[in-house]
């Protein structure tokens, strides 16, 4: 049995579809370059037939992708399948990944089929699957709670139909680490043709155990690991790509396992991915969230200068995290911009390490010192989309502790058509008047939710990252803008929850012509 555990990562398919982390096309393909420069052995790029949005995401990133396996979710029928074969067709690597449900619970009250009809749909899955791809991945979807002889028989009908990959996912979070690695000890040494296939686990986090179980999975004989970035997925989430793999990583003496995952990218990787849902990693999230490496305790204090390793058992820079404080100034030049954003796990193309080097330039004249949290802050600004359709001409706010004066906003916009428009509003405060003011210009009446900003650097010229959520009658967005002004930082967040509405209706109107 081999000692490297491949990384299926599903931050695209079962991440994005969780509520609150939907990602545009542009996005999705964004992200699936940056799992792709972190080593992931097989990218799921979506589910296929689930939309033309989701169908033309896939192919996108299949033409796009050439170091990682490209992967498509699909039912076991035909529709879903064929969907899955075309979208993953330009891959260099594809592979199709065809799922039905397998215990007593879907089989009576989901699916109404017997044992038999089951197991005639499944082969007959994976059997139309093989004339798309080689590379067939089945899933007995609640395996966990299905009888072991049954899913044993599952198991070798699709072996035998031609799978090369059988997973066992636990799609409900119900396991504990002991019943799943006595499982997978099970699969791996009774299923007939069991050495002829990679046996893969699917762990979500609803009694947080997803990783704990995932593992526990690959002590069983499992050697590919399901997982999402930042843990994203339904309910819950599903098991940790970062948590996972650093798992192993550390514990090498303990699994004598290891991935192809260069961890170094892992935490460029999640602030992507927090940065394009607009979903910020929580503060004591373990390995890439802002305290993973963090101690204020004075004993721990004491004891990290001694010697770090008294309380860290993993260096920053091993998953990304920089301990180089080199300061860069008005002077500093491309190639020192990026060879800073590299140590912070982010590889820019030329045309992005342009665009967030006038960005610097103009942070750097406002500024006498940029920090690595100001670099961050500027290259995910360009990542989440300061690409229009509207943009910021101009802005003034006014406010104060006088009773008799309204605070009130004058905004412009420009639209890549050319339009320039101005509006004027008054509110309760200053921040409420700018987003009334971008409201009446962009024609978007949007119902605020939450709006949060925080300084991401330091001194008196600190940068702010601004979040807002905001609702229409149908559906929640989630924005972000930074700037060194606190309300033009709001409203580069407001304006870039407009902006996604905007790109995504162009979207759908253009595949509903094409269709």
């Amino acid at each position: 049995m081999t000692n490297i555990v491949k990384i299926f990562d599903t931050t695209l398919r079962d991440g994005e579809q969780a509520p609150g982390f939907s990602m545009s096309s542009e996005q999705k393909l964004r992200m699936a370059h940056s799992l792709e420069a972190l080593g992931v052995d097989v990218i799921e790029a979506g589910f296929a037939a689930a939309s033309p949005g989701d169908f033309e995401a896939i192919q996108t990133i299949a033409e796009a992708i050439t170091g990682s396996t490209i992967c498509s979710l699909a039912r076991c029928n035909e529709g879903d399948i064929r969907a899955s074969g075309e979208a993953i067709k330009p891959a260099k690597h594809g592979r199709i990944h065809t799922f039905i449900a397998t215990s007593p619970l879907h089989r009576e009250y989901k699916l109404k089929m017997s044992k038999d009809e089951i197991v005639r749909r499944a082969v007959a899955g994976v059997e139309l699957a093989r004339e798309y791809t080689d590379d067939v991945e089945f899933s007995c979807e609640d395996a966990i709670r299905t009888e072991r002889d049954y899913l044993k028989r599952v198991c070798e009908a699709a072996i035998e139909a031609g799978a090369t990959t059988i997973n066992i996912p636990d799609t409900v979070g119900y396991t504990t680490p002991e019943e799943i690695q006595d499982l997978f000890e099970f699969l791996t040494t009774q299923v007939e043709g069991a050495d002829q296939v990679i046996f893969s686990a699917h762990c979500h986090d609803d009694l947080g155990l997803a990783v704990a179980n995932s593992l526990a999975a690959v002590r069983g004989g499992a050697r590919q690991v399901e997982c999402a970035l930042n843990g994203i997925g339904e309910r819950a989430g599903n098991c940790a790509t970062e948590e996972v793999v650093m798992a192993l990583n550390t514990r090498k003496d303990f699994y004598n396992l290891s991935t192809n995952i260069k961890t170094e990218g892992i935490y460029g990787a999640s602030k992507l991915l927090a940065t394009l849902t607009g979903n910020p990693v929580p503060r004591n999230k373990a390995i890439v969230g802002k305290n993973a490496f963090a101690h204020e305790s004075g004993i721990h204090q004491h004891g990290v200068l001694a010697n770090r390793e008294t309380y860290e058992i993993m260096k920053p820079e091993h998953v990304g995290v920089s301990t180089d404080n080199l300061v860069l100034g008005k002077h500093s030049g491309r190639a020192a911009l990026k060879s800073r954003a590299s140590k912070l796990g982010f590889e820019m193309s030329d045309n992005q390490l342009q665009s967030v080097f006038v960005a610097f330039k103009e942070l750097a004249d406002a500024k006498k010192e940029v920090f690595d949290a100001d670099l961050e802050a500027l290259i995910l600004g360009e990542a989440v989309g300061t690409q229009g359709p509207w943009a910021i001409e101009s802005l003034y706010v006014s406010a104060g502790s006088d009773d008799k004066r309204t605070p009130q906003a004058t905004v412009k916009l420009s639209h890549e058509t050319g339009d320039v428009k101005q509006a004027v509003s008054e509110a309760a405060g200053p921040v409420n008047a700018v987003f009334l003011a971008i409201s009446d210009i962009t024609g978007h009446p949007l119902h605020l939710e939450s709006f949060t900003v925080q300084s991401v650097s330091e001194g008196k010229d600190a940068m702010a990252e601004a979040a807002v959520l905001v609702s229409t009658e149908f559906e929640s967005y989630h924005g972000r803008g930074a700037s060194t002004d606190t309300v033009l930082a709001g409203a580069k967040a407001y304006l870039d929850v407009i902006n996604r509405i905007e790109r995504r209706a162009v979207r759908q109107a253009s595949i509903a012509a094409q269709h």
